[in-house]
């Protein structure tokens, strides 16, 4: 089978006059090429086209979200890291505090042992008894 040659001298037309021309030739050539494909393929692929700049704009929203979740993401991190170092800087404070409470607490005793040692040795000298 011979197929027509579809040469065609355009005109000097607008660029959208071009477009389309050109798009209508290759949706032609398409038909031809492949005629067992039905025609709704052919008006889905022309919709689809047609929207093509609002998928540009739905990825670059995409992408947009997907950043500023980003970094809202890394900002909350930073800020429970930042507590948590915080809660820990708190807690070896709080423990430093209490085991120097303990050790002087503890000085206490072993004086007071002392004392009681001293009295206890000072009443058996005396002779006191009961």
């Amino acid at each position: 089978m011979e197929r027509p040659s579809l040469e065609i001298n355009l005109p000097d037309t607008h660029e959208e006059g071009k477009l389309y021309v050109v798009d209508s030739l290759n949706n032609l050539n398409k038909l031809n090429v492949c005629p067992d494909r039905p025609q709704r393929v052919v008006d889905e692929e022309e919709t689809t086209g047609a929207t093509g700049e609002n998928t540009a704009g739905s990825n670059i929203r995409n992408q947009s979200l997907f950043f500023v979740t980003f970094i809202l993401t890394l900002i909350i991190s930073l800020a429970l890291v930042s507590f948590v170092i915080f809660l820990i800087i708190q807690t070896r404070n709080k423990m430093d505090q209490l085991s120097s409470r303990l050790i002087s607490e503890k000085k206490t005793i072993e004086e007071l042992k002392k004392m009681n040692n001293m009295i206890l040795k000072h009443l058996n000298q005396s002779g006191i008894k009961e």
